[in-house]
């Protein structure tokens, strides 16, 4: 904390509502940049899908107006991928003064590697779980059952999954942040390790299709990255300073 005088309540409020203005605009921008690549953009996002189908594969609409807000919310998630360091960005600034002096310095520091673990958990969950996963899902079709994926159904679920790995790939700078301001300890990561292990493969349980393939390919990188934040913790955690029993005094 710095020694200068506290602001009050509404002050705090009225920062965030201008820091949630900004991350709104670069949202905006994003969404913007992103609309004029929509085609594209869903190209690329249903290449998994598609490169697993039989060949003359398609997702359909059934809606008339399905295939115009899905567009748009292509869109929309592109332009949140593009405002994510902005969007971390605000979110650091702003609890910023409450950080010594020499932890603002990391600010951009952090920006920069939550930026790139999100965008990393993104990449894995397209170019490793996707594919296994769809493989999986489109084994059910029989020459009675044909898939016909829809391209709502479709932005629903890859999206879900692509922010979930986004989000899930931030462990390390989480539990890096709870140990440089003292919540947890290396000792007490390490302690728990295996109760953290049995809730990984919980989570993952839930939040992938239900086969134990997609379920390793959360599971195993949330381990890793749990071994990660305890390296993380013990570099950058809050050290624990021992106090040196003082002599008594002479008589």
């Amino acid at each position: 904390m710095n020694d200068e005088e506290k602001l009050p309540f509404t002050s705090h409020l009225e920062e965030l509502r201008k820091r949630l203005i900004r991350c709104c605009i670069a949202i905006g921008i994003g969404f913007a940049v992103s609309y004029a690549f929509k085609e594209k953009l869903f190209e690329i996002l249903t290449r998994p899908l598609i490169e697993v189908m039989e060949p003359g594969g398609a997702l359909v609409f059934t809606g008339i107006s399905e295939a115009f807000f899905t567009f748009l919310k292509v869109s929309f998630l592109g332009g949140i991928l593009l405002a994510v360091p902005v969007i971390v960005y605000e979110f650091w600034m702003f609890v910023a003064p409450g950080l010594y002096k020499n932890e603002r310095k990391l600010i951009l520091p952090i920006v920069m590697i939550s930026s790139f673990f999100f965008l990393g958990g993104g990449l894995f969950g397209y170019f490793v779980m996707f594919p296994f996963g769809f493989k999986f899902l489109l084994g059910f079709a029989t020459e009675t059952l044909r898939p016909m994926p829809s391209m709502k159904e479709y932005l629903s679920f890859s999206s879900k999954m692509l922010l979930i790995f986004g989000f899930v790939f931030e462990m390390p700078i989480v539990i890096t942040f709870l140990a440089r301001i003292g919540i947890v300890s290396v000792d007490f990561l390490k302690e728990n390790r295996k109760y953290a292990i049995l809730i990984i493969f919980i989570v993952a349980a839930i939040l992938t299709p239900p086969d134990a393939v997609t379920q390793c390919l959360m599971a195993v990188p949330m381990v890793v990255l749990y071994e990660i934040s305890i390296l993380g913790a013990r570099l950058f955690g809050k050290k624990s300073t021992a106090k040196i029993p003082e002599d008594d005094p002479p008589a």
